[in-house]
């Protein structure tokens, strides 16, 4: 058992917490007890995770989503107001990391894919390695582009969107980022990746991609970003002894 505050320090520093420019809060959302011996894990802090959590009695949840996004109505009623509830009546913490967790050079959901995959990281194309969010690196040994998609297919459990760029052949350099980062495509193709993977796709995102000569894959936001989350519950519970549990709650986006 730990004290939530010394918990919540830990993560704001292994994650860098302050350093990001982001859509949210990142850190602690919701406060709850002041001990911590249960962690859960998920992606999105949805009401089904909180469930999951009241059911393990859980004093603390982790999530890569969690509430309070800019321009969103500040009014806590309806869904807000049931999830609120849900956690203070129950004396759970929330604890939610969005760009800091895509962006670990260790833990993060782009470091964590490329493992999980078997890809070789090279860098980031926008920033240093840790602190970027659109990675790049290479393939074990060259790959066509249905072959990539079966690789992909297997090892996230999703079948991905495939737009091909019919110009481009075998795929050995490639460049990700994980979740609604469809619109780095232009970055990735300046880079010189061949292909390039994230989590959704736009409209726009097929012609860009056919026009300037590079495969695009959308291999889904939420089946993107489930490894970073594990691997932070994973590292708290190592360093400081807390149970984990990591629910996967399905999303097919």
């Amino acid at each position: 058992m730990i004290q939530r505050d010394q918990l919540v320090a830990a993560c704001d520093h292994q994650l860098r917490a302050t350093q990001f420019k982001d859509f949210t809060i990142n850190g602690l959302q919701v406060e709850g007890g002041d001990q911590v011996k249960r962690v859960m894990t998920g992606v999105t802090a949805c009401q089904a995770l909180l469930d999951e959590a009241v059911a393990w009695q859980a004093d603390m949840i982790l999530v890569h989503h969690g509430y309070f996004w800019k321009n969103e109505p500040v009014a806590i009623t309806g869904m807000k107001c049931r999830r609120i509830k849900t956690l203070m009546a129950h004396d759970i913490s929330l604890l939610a990391y969005h760009l800091p967790l895509d962006a670990h050079a260790e833990m993060g959901n782009n470091a964590e894919l490329a493992r999980h995959l078997g890809w070789k990281v090279e860098g980031c194309l926008d920033g240093e390695l840790g602190e970027g969010l659109l990675w790049s690196g290479r393939l074990p040994q060259p790959l066509s582009i249905n072959a990539l998609a079966k690789q992909i297919s297997q090892g996230l459990r999703r079948e991905p969107l495939v737009i091909e760029a019919p110009q481009v052949g075998d795929i050995e350099r490639i460049a990700w980022c994980t979740g609604g980062a469809q619109d780095m495509i232009t970055a990735a193709y300046d880079g010189g990746a061949q292909v390039f993977v994230s989590g959704e796709v736009s409209e726009r995102t097929t012609h860009l991609a056919r026009e300037m000569g590079i495969h695009y894959i959308a291999a889904g936001h939420h089946a993107t970003e489930r490894y970073g989350i594990q691997a932070m519950g994973e590292w708290l519970s190592d360093e400081y002894g807390v149970e984990h549990r990591f629910v996967d709650i399905d999303n097919p986006v």
